[in-house]
């Protein structure tokens, strides 16, 4: 009797436990892993919803942002697996075809100018950028429509 009286209020702490587990397991974002090359941090990602957003939240954390989309006859449709590379005002890389996993791609570029180039499906951007201390910047890169989201074709 007396350890029937123990057991039922373990197992039911148990069951709502994992109740609550699998709730928030369900809720719970994937974080991007963090890549470094050259000694300079990278992250991207954003192909879920629920990515796209934590890429958002922690975007002004990071000196740049860089943004990939392909426009169509909707707004824009996001493009990923995009070669980027960074380069610095002499023009040496600083990041090099480095692929972008997902729409966005935040990077700790330190404060000067940048020209970074896009890569998707054999179609290449340039833009050129400045990084100001203290100061985030964000840089779209869009396609025309039709391009695939290939950037290894």
């Amino acid at each position: 009797m007396r350890t029937q009286r123990i057991w039922k209020p373990v197992a039911t702490l148990a069951i709502g436990g994992a109740s609550l587990f699998g709730v928030l397991a369900a809720h719970a974002v994937f974080n991007p892993p963090i890549h470094m090359a050259n000694g300079i941090e990278y992250m991207s990602g954003g192909v879920s919803s629920d990515e796209a957003e934590l890429m958002e939240t922690v975007a002004p954390r990071w000196p740049a942002t860089f943004e990939f989309s392909i426009r169509d006859r909707k707004p824009s449709d996001f493009a990923g697996e995009v070669l980027v590379t960074v380069r610095n005002a002499s023009g040496e890389p600083v990041l090099s075809r480095v692929v972008a996993d997902g729409p966005f791609m935040v990077v700790r570029l330190d404060p000067g100018r940048y020209e970074v180039e896009a890569t998707l499906s054999g179609q290449t951007m340039k833009q050129q950028v400045e990084i100001i201390a203290g100061s985030g910047t964000r840089t779209l890169f869009v396609w025309p429509a039709g391009t695939s989201v290939s950037a290894h074709s």
